[in-house]
């Protein structure tokens, strides 16, 4: 592993001004653990307006003493940005999050000390980068693989309640373990992550999710109290018991399922952990046996209002409450028609089919079956392929809203939608229908309806075929 050029560059030339110049944090302990950083931070004695006036692209607005430096490449295209901070030192955290007063620092210890955890609290000059600036014993916790708060681990919670979820998104990415005294304070002060903005729970939440060891993370979220603060409706699974071919109870199988989803999307992930979330609101004891009827369709009103208070994006949003609302897709083969599989299509899109199998994948392997992939699965993959061009969205249809116009001789509205609408659930049953002659024929029939009769003849057919999987689902999981 080695500095890239334009680190040593711009070091060389803070020092060349009479200014000491080092690597310093994450990236550090990432270089020493042989990772790829994916930043480099510079920690200087100079000043801001001193380092500004070094670098002629270089940006400095905001009171934290952090210079932005773009680092461009031949064809002057920014490939990543430099943080160049001042030393420096914090002093009382009223709102439990940001310094009320920072000082700059002459001094490479001062800044060193405000830092969160030791492993990142370690610097290195890299003109010199077999020498490690280690005053609190990082290096020593990278071998032991801990996560350990600089000083009193409480006073370091107190003065930013997100390290406490830092401390748990590297034990999770580094795949290290929370040194005990750092874990109870931790704990104890689990409940200061009301003063973290929802924003920035997110973020964390994402990164673990993102990382190689999600379902670590989480159980290590719940272990000290922290999940309680970020997803509570999660820990209400705890203990709930299933019955069937599930063989733990919903709060230990959703982690299995998370653990064994085999897409990487952090989204599908997160579905994954979230499928059965409502299960512990509607179970039921029908003979003797407990039922969990509806829980996809109130998983996915709960994962929406879940994922709206963490301010999530809505097409991230969209997706995940998708997934969660369709897992319980029927299909077995010889009893779905190519058409169910076009309705499902048309009802999940076409973009989140795989998605969706790779759910069904973490749902069983997080149940205890051992079979991730059995032949219905494939077939389903085979049927997808198969009816991939057949019409099962408005776009695909031969007519659209502009010849239904002039064969109509009709202004827009919403009549046009609903005539659609129809025509799509018709084609949907028999593509072979999907023609421009049959389809206006049969549009100068539908425009004979009333507005409301039309929208009420596509939810007709939408609620028989709802009723009709319904029914299949409920067979197959005997409820």
């Amino acid at each position: 592993m080695e500095i890239p050029n334009f680190v040593l560059n711009t070091t060389d030339k803070i020092k060349a001004a009479g200014f000491e110049s080092f690597i310093v944090g994450g990236p550090v302990r990432d270089f020493l653990m042989n990772k790829e950083p994916k930043d480099w931070d510079i920690t200087t004695n100079a000043k801001p307006e001193e380092i500004v006036s070094l670098f002629k692209d270089a940006k400095y607005n905001n009171s934290f003493g952090t210079v932005l430096l773009p680092v461009r490449d031949s064809a002057e295209k920014i490939i990543t940005v430099l943080e160049i901070t001042t030393y420096r030192s914090e002093a009382t955290y009223s709102d439990r999050r940001h310094p009320d007063r920072i000082e700059f620092e002459k001094e490479l210890d001062k800044d060193l000390s405000r830092r969160d955890f030791t492993i990142n609290a370690l610097a290195i000059d890299p003109a010199k980068a077999e020498k490690v600036i280690d005053l609190f014993g990082g290096l020593k916790d990278i071998k032991l693989k801990i996560i350990r708060a600089i000083g009193e681990p409480s006073d370091r919670f107190k003065e930013d309640a997100l390290r406490m979820l830092r401390a748990v998104r590297f034990a999770t990415q580094l795949d290290f373990t929370l040194e005990p005294k750092t874990e109870r304070a931790l704990t104890k002060l689990a409940g200061s992550l009301k003063f973290v903005s929802n924003e920035r729970i997110r973020d964390e939440l994402i990164k673990i999710l993102a990382s190689d060891r999600p379902a670590q993370g989480i159980e290590l979220l719940q272990k000290t109290k922290l999940l309680q603060y970020i997803i509570p409706e999660l820990e209400q699974g705890i203990n709930v018991k299933q019955d069937r071919h599930h063989i733990y109870p919903v709060f230990k199988h959703n982690l299995l399922a998370l653990k064994y989803c085999p897409n990487k999307d952090w989204q599908v992930r997160l579905a994954a952990l979230l499928h059965d979330v409502a299960k512990p609101k509607t179970r039921k004891i029908i003979k003797n046996i407990a039922t969990f009827y509806n829980h996809e369709y109130l998983g996915a009103k709960m994962v929406n209002r879940i994922m709206t208070r963490l301010k999530f994006t809505n097409e991230d949003r969209e997706r995940v409450v998708n997934l969660v609302k369709n897992h319980m897709f029927y299909y077995n083969v010889g009893e779905v028609s190519a058409a169910s599989v076009r309705r499902l299509i048309a009802k999940v899109g076409q973009e989140n089919l795989a998605d969706l199998i790779d759910l069904r994948v973490a749902d069983r392997l997080g149940s205890g079956t051992p079979k991730a992939m059995p032949y219905k699965l494939r077939h389903l993959q085979y049927m997808m392929e198969k009816v991939q061009h057949d019409p099962v969205s408005v776009k695909m249809l031969k007519v659209n809203g502009d010849s239904l116009m002039l064969a109509l001789n009709t202004a827009p509205g919403p009549k046009i939608g609903a005539i659609l609408d129809v025509l799509l659930s018709e084609v949907i049953e028999e593509p072979s229908l999907n023609e421009e002659a049959y389809l206006l024929k049969r549009a100068k029939k539908l425009n004979e309806l009333k507005l409301d009769d039309l929208r009420q003849q596509a939810k007709n057919v939408i609620a028989e075929k709802r009723q009709e999987e319904d029914k299949d689902i409920k067979k197959q999981f005997k409820v």
